[in-house]
Parts: structure tokens; sequence; C-alpha cells
């Protein structure tokens, strides 16, 4: 008997009522109070001697208001992501960028009180046994905070948040929670789709007819919304360039290496691998394009299904995802398939395909209840399961770091994509292990390699795009068509040329674009994938054991750098093409495995 799982998150354990929850606001109130005294302690005691025992009271405090507003933040997020309809939650979320605001300046006031000690006093202080634990973290922080600008200005900065990248990241938010796409069915009956339910279906649809019905009205629509999203991405990274100015970048790229922990050569050296690397990804292009009868794939093709006479699509029911998911974790290690059976059954899972959902799929954190939560949109195919594996990796890593010290935590996005991904590959190989046939181990390759040529082709096209975007953006306001013709010709590089027609307003459309906190939010995800490609080749040359070493990486992935993190676990250094390379072949050995069963088939 299948053992049923929630596929709604429950969010009344945390605050019962929505984003009009009393609890909710008595939070707030409560947390704005801490705040306002936490701002009195610092004008007081901002002339005191620092001594190590006083630092680690400042950041304790500082961690007790973050946690909270944190937790209220996720919970009104995840309320709107469930329901883009939800009328209160702007409102509320615009109370918490408040308080956010406030939480910003005090930090930037501890911050300074660290920049201002000598060396000599802070290689003392830092030597001390209360604070050693958290020391990388320390000298990061005063490294960047030396970046600071006076008081007034960062005060003045922090409140300009909220209608600057704060301000306009919600504005891309509220126009997408109200648009839809239209899809007449063979009955000629019409209906209007939530984006997410379109995106869903135009990549996952067996039907090519449907899918280019999906992606023409998709293009469609975002193109009247492109006006208004022109505005939006300029101003948005237009005061994002202005910050960088003013906070000493030399470039539009220093800033998102700064908070990924990672070099500039480290960067060079992935995208150097992955340029060496396309023609296998264009080969495989071209061989489903055949096996889907075309010519070419076109971008809605991308991702779609295989669908072969001989053999049906392999799908899941949820209950059905859940349970293999559990069985082949267990083949991993039993504190990540312990981790995941809770979670399943608590209801921390938002799965359910419907209607007023935002796309796409993510893991948020509750740190004050040291939980994560996972939203995605469950349609019943093989790529779904594995985006839900991706997720239970991401919520994994987050718990195996919950006993370390809480500026350890806060581990940035790219090694953050190590565990998703590596939790994805152990379900990606049980899927095609578990193939009765040689049509459906096909089917299974396809999806297994429709992440890759996301990670080295879409993902590679974004990252093109965005750097050029920054270099003409500051020179000035870029145009509609300017960013249609950037974002068509970067996808034709990174794609090799190997479609028939691409997507000029996937700039409009992608939501990465348009996050307000994270500069260059795509490239960590290709690091993260190839960073867990290394890993996963070393579980598989020695299996046992393998659980523990794999959460001793995971509990230094906020504590070092990239570089350190990847000679200390794994004897490699991440400036060696050879390292990535070495990672982008256990993929291409996928490819000519696919090829080699898509030719017998034809035989």
């Amino acid at each position: 008997m299948t053992t049923h799982y929630p596929d709604r998150w429950n969010l009344d354990e945390i605050f019962l009522g929505g984003t009009s929850s009393a609890a909710l606001q008595e939070k707030i109130m409560a947390t704005k109070e801490a705040l306002d005294q936490f701002q009195q302690k610092l004008e007081t005691t901002s002339t005191d001697v620092l001594t190590a025992s006083k630092i680690k009271a400042l950041i304790d405090e500082e961690a007790t208001l973050e946690k909270a507003l944190t937790q209220a933040s996720v919970f009104v997020q995840m309320c709107h992501d469930a329901n883009t309809s939800d009328p209160h939650a702007t409102v509320v979320k615009g109370q918490v960028m408040t308080l956010y605001a406030q939480l910003q300046k005090q930090d930037n006031l501890v911050t300074k009180q660290l920049v201002a000690l000598t060396e000599a006093e802070w290689d003392s202080l830092i030597k001390d046994p209360i604070l050693k634990p958290i020391a990388f973290r320390l000298n990061e922080r005063r490294q960047i905070g030396r970046r600071l600008l006076s008081d007034k200005e960062e005060a003045l900065i922090a409140d300009l948040n909220n209608d600057g990248l704060s301000g306009w990241s919600s504005v891309y938010d509220t126009i997408v929670s109200t648009m839809t796409i239209p899809f007449t069915g063979p009955d000629g009956e019409t209906t209007a789709l939530s984006v997410g339910q379109a995106m869903n279906r135009m990549h996952a649809d067996a039907d090519p007819n449907v899918r280019q019905q999906l992606f023409n009205n998709w293009e469609d629509a975002w193109t009247k919304q492109a006006p208004i999203l022109t505005d939006v991405l300029n101003h948005l990274d237009g005061y994002r360039i202005t910050l960088q100015a003013r906070h000493a970048y030399n470039d539009h790229l220093e800033e998102p290496l700064e908070y990924n922990r990672m070099s500039a050569a480290t960067l060079a050296a992935m995208w150097k691998a992955v340029d060496q690397a396309k023609q296998p990804f264009v080969d495989f292009l071209m061989k489903k394009a055949e096996l889907l009868g075309k010519e070419q794939l076109g971008w809605e093709d991308v991702d779609a299904p295989l669908t072969l006479s001989k053999a049906k699509a392999t799908t899941f029911s949820f209950d059905e995802a859940c349970a293999f998911i559990l069985k082949h974790f267990e083949n991993f290690g039993p504190k990540l398939t312990g981790f995941t059976k809770h979670a399943l059954e608590a209801g921390w899972v938002e799965a359910e395909d419907r209607d007023q959902k935002r796309p796409g799929g993510y893991c948020t954190s509750l740190p004050e209840d040291d939980q994560s939560r996972i939203f995605m949109t469950f349609t019943g195919s093989t790529s779904d399961t594995s985006t839900l594996a991706h997720e239970l990796g991401h919520a994994f890593h987050s718990h195996v770091l919950t006993d370390q010290p809480y500026p350890n935590q806060q581990y940035a996005m790219n090694v953050a994509e190590t565990a998703s991904t590596f939790a994805e590959m152990i379900i990606a190989d049980a899927t095609v292990k578990a193939a009765t046939s040689d049509q459906e181990k096909l089917m299974l390759l396809n999806t297994k390699l429709e992440g890759a040529v996301a990670m080295f082709m879409n993902i590679h096209a974004r990252f093109l795009f965005e750097d050029q975007f920054y270099q003409a953006r500051q020179k000035g306001v870029v145009a509609e068509e300017t960013l249609n013709q950037m974002m068509e010709a970067a996808q034709k590089q990174a794609f090799g040329d190997a479609l028939s027609h691409y997507h000029p307003h996937f700039w409009a459309s992608k939501l990465h674009f348009f996050i307000d906190d994270v500069p260059f939010y795509n490239f960590p995800y290709t690091f993260g994938f190839l960073f867990s490609l290394g890993i996963y080749s070393k579980y598989a040359e020695q299996p046992d054991g393998f659980e523990d070493t794999y959460i001793a990486l995971l509990k230094d992935t906020g504590a070092m750098t990239v570089e350190d993190l990847a000679k200390k676990h794994l004897d490699v250094d991440l400036t060696d093409v050879n390292f990535w390379a070495n990672g982008i072949q256990l993929m291409v050995n996928d490819v000519k495995q696919f090829i080699t069963l898509a030719n017998q088939l034809k035989k």
C-alpha cells in the first residue's frame, strides 16, 4: 500500500490565518520593538571598547533579529506564491521590508565598529576561542565593511532600497501575478492559464502543436508586458550599478563573485570548460529533433518529453514520486533518508497542480523553526520528480547546518546548488537504471540530459546576456529591441545555433533577472551542478560511508571560499579547467549512450 504524502504545505502551524494573521502582526510589532531596543544599545555602546564577548553578543542579537524577520518574510512570500491573488501579501511584505532596512542600518553600524579596529586589535580578538568558530565570516564581514560609506549615506541607501532594488523587484512580481496565457484546446474552448501552468505545459506536453501554440502565446504575452518590464529591468540594474560604483566595485562581476566567495579565475575556468564541450550537447539536441520528427528543435521543444511508439513515458503520482525518492536516498545514507521522510510527512512541500500559483520551484528556510519548505507544481513527470529531489537536497543542506553558528549557516548560492544537484543526480541515475526497456531508458536519459542542457546552454545564455546588458546599461538605458537582440544572440551562441527559433523575450519571462538581493543569479547554478558532479564521482568511486564525508563538506560551505572548500574536501583546484571538464565528461557519456540507443532503435 502506497503511503500518502500531503501535496499542500501546512502554513497554519507557522502563523494561523495567512497574511491576515493576527499572530503575524504581533510578530512584526515585537520584532520592530526589538529592533528599536537594539538601536538604543548600539547608540549607547558605540564608543565602548570592543571585546570578544561584546562582539559575540552583538552577533547573537543580530542573528535573533534576522531570524525573526526572515521567519515573517518567508511566510508572507510562501502565502503569496501559493496564491498570487492574495490581496494582503504586498502590504505585509512592505512592512517587513521596512524592518529589514532598519536592521541593515544596524548591521552597518556593527560592521563599522569592526572595521575601526586596528589590525593588531583585530588579530588579537579573532584568535579568542569565543570568536574562532566564526572567524572566517567575521573577517569576510570586516573586509566587505571597508566598502561602506558614511553612516548617513548607508542609512539613506537602506531606506531607499524599499523603493529601489526591492521596489522594482516587487513590481515584477505584481505584473506576473496579473498575467494569463490563453490556450485553445482540441474542443475549441479557450482557457486562461496562469504563467506557471502555461510554462509547465509548454515544456512538458507531448503534443508539438500544443507546445507551439503555447510558445507563440507565451511570447505574445511577454511582448505586451515588455515595455513595462524594460523599464523595470533598466531601473533595477541601473540602481544596482550605481550602488556598486559608490561601494568601490571595479566591475559588475566583482560583487556577485564576492557574494559567492569565488574568484574570477574559477568562473573563467568553468565557462571555458563549458565552451569547449558544446558539440556533444548540440549533437544531443539534433538527435532529439530527429526522434521528434523535426529538422531542428524550437525553443519550446528543448525540454519536450520523448514519445516513442513502443514505450510509455514514465510518470508518477506525487505519492509514488515521494516513495521512489525515499527508496533511492536509502542507498546513499540513513541521515538523508530520515530527514526526507520527515519533511514529506510533515507537509513541508507545496506541490499541488492548481491555478493562482507562481511558476517555478524553490526551497526556503524558516530559521526560527529549523524548518525548510519546498514550493513547486507537480504534474507527474520524471522531471518533476527530479525537481522534488533537487529541492529536498536544498532542505537537507540547511538541515545539517542547524548545529553550526548562525553566521556559518549563510552559505552562498553557488554551493547552495551542490546538495540539490547531488540529490537530483541520485534520482536521475536511479530512474535510468530502473528502465525496463531501451526505449524507456532513452526517454529517461533525455530527461537527465535536459538538466545538462539547462546548465551548459540555457544558463550560459543567461550569463552572456546579463554580462552584455550590464556593460550596455553603464552607458545608458537599454531599449527593448536591444534587449531582445542581446538575448537572442546569447541563446544562439550558448546553444551552438542548434535551434530553429529562439525566445527573444526570455529576459522578460525569467524571474531570475529581476531578483533584488543577488546580482547575477544564474551562473551559480552551473557552478553547483558541476561541483556536485565532482562530488558525485567521488561517491561513485567509494560509496561506503560517503554520507558522513558529504555532510562534513556541506557543514563547511558557509565558512570558507569555494576554492578552499574544494581543496579541503576534494583535493582539487577550481581554477583548473580540467576539473570542470571532468565533470562535464560524465554528462557527455550520457550523450553517447543516448545517441547509441537512438541509432539502435532506427535499425
